[in-house]
């Protein structure tokens, strides 16, 4: 059955789905399994099956037809692990696959159109080969894109790809296909002048079409909207017999539902990218619009028409005599109506601004429904050879609505759980009263968390008044909460989202902020002052009681630890005192750990390096006996080593699994920080294109304010790019040097430590003395280069090795010993100096063997773990 590829492709999308966290390009690879995989196989077997149908033409070769079918299944495949694997090449057989059995299906159709111009039905073939004519055009468009591009460059090559292939190989092939289908699918004729609006729109969406890709070519980005509104009127003129049908024979099976549906998604997406497109203005915001709406576009709908029609053509194809068709139908329908409510509900939520936890329930919920076409699809063949009878039409209605209705309510009823879910850990809320009789008023106020301020940051009231705060977060990208020290808590919100706190009757001065981590010390603070309240005794004991409870329901909130409490309390508690603990000698780590590989890794085929970074938030023992909350690229700190050529471009997709604002700063590239170092709210990602220009080994971290808080619990890295001509050595290391600053076990770093520059360790690739436990190695007379990056983000470096000196130092992108020819024949140097960001690398050969302690000469920071072993043997 020529459909199961289609199958696999959609299991592919699934698979990838479920697991897509430790996929490189996952979003790109779900994209074009559903786009490029399963859309495209089914359009070469369904086009080809119409047109004989349409034309009654006799059925071509099936032998041509396999063919042309495996060539363009192993170029799509060619072209997906091509890109997974940065190979330009591979993507470049891939297309080619593509391309040509593409082509040949248009040859072959237009050859079956000959001598039939004058069909009722020849406007849909059109379509057909309009289609197919502009594959070959997106394929290359895209093998250019795999080869590299710079902004804004790979933003208009991006939005012509995009609309060439979307818009035309899969649109246009939908749209014409629908003419005749959809009131087949409704059992019903023809609406009356359907076919003009067949031959009226297709020159329209061509049209429309051909502006996108101008405005591509002519570097004017408003014009992108014009040709999506364009397209948009010929998917108007082709909707109007379709709405007509549709009110003379309502949809009432799953196959019409999925199908309308996913006509309306299409014109609802491009509405709302022409209004983006049109706003913004400029290739960025046509790169942002199409980066939101491409999944939505996806799912709502190409896999939603696809999965439509396949249900009531499949039965169809199958065959077997009226009652196995009706057998097959009935299987497909089964929950029909509660399938569509979920996936297109689910869909609504997640395109709409909610929080990151609601969305990942919404997008649950579509992910189910979508895929419960397979096994269905399953049970349909397995029952293709038994006879059922079919509900009556006014039955079947009834269950419709039903199934509609429950699926709704399942809907919401999800996403409301999920919204309710509170992702930090709960506290009771203790009294503000302080004995004070209730007025019987109520004080109203707006605040607004924007730029590490609240506005207002204090509130006057009456004792006795009863206080309500709507919080609404204007920030561009953190989120931010409101906690006052009785335990009350309006819960993390994200980006243009407001709350409401009701703290009844307050009758004593309280104090307020935000606990994310290091805002409230950036100045994120709130005061309720109650106007000639005084406290007695009591009152003040029952305030006290109260601020310890804040500083347990704090840190529940992953935040500031002692420093919510304003004196760091617990440090000798937990021996990481600077004057005592952190000069300890190497302990040995926990069972299980793993060293940080130092190995730098080698430079990936191709000159455009893609990489999937996720930023989550995990506990990991950190030092021996040291468990702390870290913030994680990819889950370790630091994050991964990037290695590239002058010239290379990196395109990094950035998601912040976390539960609070994050972004990332590429030092290798040149970018204005506004859009690609921005901050992005949990659930949300972006992506990030540099080109390095300039070799030397440079930092990348967290730009979320405050800084120093990002970079020292975890959020850095290298991205390492070699000086043009660098000779190849025997041994190549990344040492990337960081601070540690040891709050409470299981919390974050401690940021009154952090401020007052007192790290309770100093370590080399994320963990003290690492390498002292598992040395790094080298034989004798093997030439040895490190490359070493102060990450800090208070502390300097001094990079020494004892017992050896570099014959070749290399220093913010300069030589200042030996060079690229080779190394220095008569002087030497003992130390590598590096200000925090700053990196290099040394290159020295040890002719006897042994054990070369590499440390940091600020000797305080070696003994408190910036110490390692290179054995030589």
């Amino acid at each position: 059955m020529r459909d199961l590829p289609v199958v696999a492709w959609l299991l592919a999308v699934v698979v990838v789905a479920l697991i897509h966290q430790w996929v490189p390009e996952a979003r790109w690879l779900m994209l074009h399994l559903m786009l490029l995989g399963a859309a495209g196989h089914a359009i070469l077997v369904w086009s080809r099956y119409f047109a004989d149908t349409l034309l009654r033409v006799p059925a071509t070769s099936r032998r041509q037809q396999s063919w042309r079918l495996g060539l363009f299944n192993v170029g799509a495949a060619t072209v997906t692990a091509g890109v997974g694997s940065g190979s330009w090449w591979a993507v470049l057989v891939g297309a080619i696959g593509v391309g040509t059995a593409v082509l040949w299906h248009v040859v072959v159709l237009a050859s079956g159109l000959r001598g039939r111009f004058g069909s009722r039905f020849a406007a849909t073939i059109h379509y057909y080969l309009a289609a197919g004519s502009l594959l070959p055009l997106g394929a290359g468009l895209g093998v250019w894109l795999a080869r590299g591009l710079t902004d804004p460059l790979d933003a208009r090559v991006r939005m012509a790809h995009a609309g060439v292939n979307v818009l035309g190989w899969v649109g246009l092939t939908v749209l014409g296909t629908l003419v005749t289908l959809w009131p087949t699918m409704l059992r019903t004729r023809l609406a009356e002048g359907a076919e003009k609006a067949s031959r009226t729109a297709l020159p329209v969406l061509v049209a429309g079409i051909a502006l996108v890709v101008a405005a591509a070519w002519t570097d004017t980005p408003r014009a992108v909207a014009a040709g999506l509104g364009v397209y948009l009127a010929g998917v108007v003129v082709l909707a109007r017999p379709m709405v007509a049908a549709a009110r003379v024979k309502p949809p009432t099976s799953f196959p019409a539902w999925s199908v309308g549906a996913g006509l309306a998604w299409l014109a609802g997406l491009l509405l709302l990218m022409a209004v983006q497109v049109l706003v913004g203005g400029e290739w960025s915001d046509v790169s942002d619009a199409l980066s939101g709406a491409a999944p939505y576009f996806a799912a709502g709908f190409v896999a939603q028409v696809l999965l439509g029609a396949l249900s009531y053509l499949v039965p169809v194809v199958l065959g077997g005599g009226p009652s196995a068709v009706r057998a097959a139908n009935r299987a497909l329908d089964s929950g029909g109506a509660l399938r569509v409510a979920l996936a297109n509900v689910g869909l609504l939520w997640c395109i709409l601004p909610v929080p990151s936890v609601v969305r990942v329930v919404a997008s649950v919920l579509v992910l189910g429904a979508l895929a419960s076409f397979v096994p269905l699809l399953m049970r349909a063949v397995r029952l293709r050879h038994r006879g059922e009878s079919t509900p009556t039409t006014e039955r079947l209605r009834g269950q419709n609505m039903g199934l509609a209705a429950v699926g709704v309510a399942l809907a919401v009823i999800a996403v409301a759980a999920g919204g309710a879910v509170d992702t930090v850990t709960l506290g009771g809320v203790r009294s503000a009263d302080a004995g004070a009789t209730a007025t019987g008023r109520t004080v109203e106020v707006d605040v607004v968390a924007e730029g590490m301020r609240f506005s207002p940051d204090r509130v006057e009231v009456e004792p006795g008044d009863r206080l309500v705060i709507t919080l609404r977060n204007e920030s561009d990208g953190d989120v931010h909460d409101l906690v006052l020290e009785t335990g009350a808590d309006t819960g993390r919100i994200a980006p243009g989202e407001e709350t409401v706190l009701d703290l009844g009757v307050v009758g004593r001065d309280l104090d307020g902020w935000c606990s994310v981590v290091g805002h409230r010390q950036m100045g994120m603070t709130f005061a309720v002052e109650v106007s000639g309240a005084a406290l007695g005794a009591s009152a003040a004991a029952d305030s006290a009681s109260a601020a310890d409870h804040s500083s347990g329901h704090s840190s529940g909130h992953s935040s500031d630890n002692s420093a919510e409490t304003g004196e760091p309390a617990g440090h000798e508690d937990h021996g990481h005192d600077a004057s005592g603990a952190a000069l300890n000698g190497p302990a040995e780590p926990g069972p299980g750990f793993t060293p940080f590989d130092a190995v730098l890794p080698p430079v990936a085929p191709g000159r455009v390096h893609r990489h999937t970074f996720r930023i989550t938030e995990q506990q990991v023992e950190v030092a021996p006996g040291v468990t702390q909350e870290t913030w994680t690229f990819n889950g370790t700190a630091p994050g991964p080593v990037l290695h590239g050529r002058v010239g290379d471009q990196f395109v990094i997709t950035l998601v912040n699994d976390g539960t609070m604002g994050h972004s990332i700063d590429f030092h290798a590239g040149v970018r204005a920080p506004d859009r690609v170092m921005r901050t992005i709210p949990p659930g949300e990602s972006l992506t990030y294109r540099f080109t390095a220009d300039r070799a030397g080994i440079w930092m990348y971290h967290c730009a979320t304010m405050p800084m120093t808080a990002h970079i020292a619990n975890g959020l850095f890295g290298a991205v390492v790019i070699d000086p043009p001509g660098l000779r190849a050595v025997d041994r190549e290391y990344v040492v990337v040097q960081s601070e540690q600053y040891h709050g409470a076990d299981g919390a974050v770093a401690d940021l009154d430590k952090l401020a007052a520059e007192r790290p309770d360790k100093v370590v080399f690739n994320g963990y003290p003395d690492q390498y002292a436990h598992t040395p790094l190695t080298a034989r004798t007379g093997e030439r040895v280069r490190i490359w070493v990056l102060d990450a800090g983000p208070n502390r300097a470096s001094a990079f020494h090795v004892v017992g050896g000196q570099f014959d070749t130092v290399y220093s913010e992108g300069a030589w200042q010993l030996g060079s690229r020819r080779g190394p220095s024949e008569d002087g030497g140097a003992q130390v590598l100096p590096l200000l925090p960001a700053q990196g290099g690398f040394v290159e020295l050969e040890l002719d006897e063997p042994g054990n070369y302690p590499f440390v940091n000469h600020v000797m305080i920071d070696a003994e408190r773990g910036a110490h390692g072993l290179l054995r030589v043997k």
